[in-house]
C-alpha cells in the first residue's frame, strides 16, 4: 500500500527487493544492535548493501549501482527506516552531487567506490553558530595561486569521523562554493560526537585549519553553492521522508502484533476500541505520507521543480512517524519503556529526522511562502 503510484524502473524489482532486504535485516540484526548501543558505523553491513547496489541506487550497474531511479531510492530508504538498517542517504547525496554537478575526473574517482560502499562520503554543512541560513556561514575558503585554503569548523557532520571525502561549504569571494575534501589532508580533524538518533551513521565535529586543496576540488564553480545545494537537497529530501515513513511503520506494526497478543482480562488490548481508533489515525496518516511521497517522486522523475512537493513530502511524513511512533505506546504500554525494545530508539530517530535535511519549522515556513507567493494561493483560489 505504502507505495502506490510509485514507478519503479527496475521490472520486478520491488518484489525481489523487499524481500532480500528483510531477509538481510534480519540476518544481521543482533550486531545492527550494538552498534546503536555503541553509536558505531557497521561498516561491513554497510559494503555488503553497497554490494547488492542498495548504496547507489542511481549510480550505474557498471558502477557497481543499481541504475534504478528516485522510485527505487524511496524504496530502499523506507525498508531502511522500516527495517532498522544503516542509511545509504548520506552517500546517496554524495553520489547525486556528483551526477549533476562533478566533473570526469571527480565522477570517475569518487562515484564507483562511493556506489559500491567502499568510499564513505560525508557533508560539512552545518557550523555551531549558523542555524538553517547558508548566507550566515562563517567558513571560508581563498585562492592561493591554482590551490583554495579552507578553514571553518563544521558540526553534526554524519559519518564526518569515518569519511573518506567530505563536501565542505565555505565563503569564497564569488560567494558559497563546495568542494570535495580527501579527509586524510593535513588540516582537517574530526572528533565523533553522541546523537541521540541515527546512532549507525554517528554525528561528528569536523575542523578545516588551513586545508590546501587543488582548483579541481570544487564541485560545480565558485560562488555556485546555493545552486548545488539545493539542487540535490530538493530531490534528497524524500529520502528523509521515505526514512520516516519506515520508522512510522517498524513502530505501528511491532505495537499492533504486541497488542493483539496482549491479554487483557477476556479480550486482548487490540480488541479496544480506543486502541483500534488509534491504530486507524497513525495508519492513515502514513497512508497519506506516503500518497504525497510518491507524488513527489514522480514530479522529480519529470525533471520538473520537485521543491514544493517533495517539502511537503517530508512535512507529512515528519507529522505521520512522530504520531505513531507517539502513540505506539497505547499499544504496548510499560513494555515499551525498556532498552531492549526499540520504541525508545525510534523515538529519537525520528526526533533527529524533524531537524535533520530541513526542519519541519523550515519546512512549514517554506510551503506558507509558496502559497502566499502564489496568485492562486497555491491551487486553493
Amino acid at each position: 500500500m505504502m507505495y502506490d503510484g510509485l514507478e519503479i524502473k527496475l521490472d520486478g524489482w520491488l518484489e525481489r527487493f523487499t524481500a532480500d532486504v528483510t531477509a538481510f535485516a534480519q540476518e544481521h540484526r543482533d550486531e545492527l544492535r550494538r552498534c546503536t548501543r555503541e553509536c558505531r558505523f557497521p561498516s561491513e553491513i554497510f559494503r555488503e548493501m553497497g554490494r547488492r547496489g542498495w548504496v547507489g541506487p542511481f549510480a550505474s550497474k557498471d558502477l557497481g549501482g543499481l541504475g534504478g531511479g528516485i522510485a527505487e531510492y524511496c524504496v530502499i530508504e523506507e525498508e531502511v527506516g522500516r527495517l532498522g538498517l544503516v542509511s545509504p542517504q548520506i552517500s546517496t547525496q554524495g553520489q547525486r552531487w556528483l551526477m549533476d554537478w562533478g566533473t570526469d575526473e571527480q565522477v570517475d574517482r569518487y562515484l564507483g567506490p562511493m556506489a559500491r560502499g567502499e568510499l564513505i562520503f560525508s557533508e560539512s554543512i552545518s557550523e555551531p553558530g549558523v542555524g538553517s541560513s547558508l548566507k550566515l556561514m562563517t567558513s571560508t575558503a581563498r585562492r592561493d595561486g591554482d590551490d583554495w585554503i579552507l578553514n571553518g569548523c563544521k558540526t553534526h557532520v554524519n559519518l564526518g569521523h569515518q569519511s573518506h571525502v567530505t563536501l565542505f561549504y565555505g565563503m569564497a569571494p564569488e560567494g558559497l562554493t563546495a568542494f570535495l575534501v580527501d579527509t586524510d589532508l593535513p588540516g582537517v580533524n574530526t572528533a565523533q560526537t553522541d546523537p541521540i538518533g541515527l546512532r549507525l551513521i554517528p554525528t561528528a565535529d569536523v575542523e578545516f585549519d588551513d586545508v590546501r586543496v587543488p582548483g579541481g576540488a570544487i564541485l560545480g564553480a565558485a560562488g555556485r553553492g546555493m545552486d548545488t545545494f539545493f539542487s540535490t537537497f530538493n530531490v534528497s529530501r524524500l529520502g528523509n521522508a521515505s526514512e520516516l515513513i519506515g520508522f512510522g511503520r517498524q513502530a505501528l506494526s511491532h505495537g499492533i502484533r504486541y497488542a493483539s497478543e496482549r491479554q487483557v482480562g477476556e479480550s486482548v488490548v487490540s480488541n479496544f476500541q480506543g486502541i483500534q481508533w488509534t491504530l486507524a489515525d497513525c495508519y492513515s496518516d502514513l497512508y497519506a505520507a506516503s500518497l504525497v511521497r510518491n507524488r513527489a517522486a514522480q514530479v522529480a522523475d519529470r525533471g520538473e521543480d520537485p521543491a514544493l512537493a517533495t517539502t511537503l513530502a517530508k512535512k507529512l511524513a515528519i507529522e505521520a512517524a512522530e504520531r505513531s511512533v507517539n502513540e505506539v505506546f497505547a499499544f504496548v504500554g510499560s513494555h515499551g519503556l525498556y532498552t531492549d525494545t526499540d520504541y525508545g530508539q525510534l523515538l529519537h530517530d525520528v526526533k533527529v529526522l524533524r531537524i535533520a535535511g530541513g526542519s519541519l519549522e523550515v519546512l512549514r515556513n517554506y510551503v506558507a511562502r509558496r502559497v502566499l507567493g502564489s496568485s492562486d494561493l497555491g491551487g486553493l483560489g
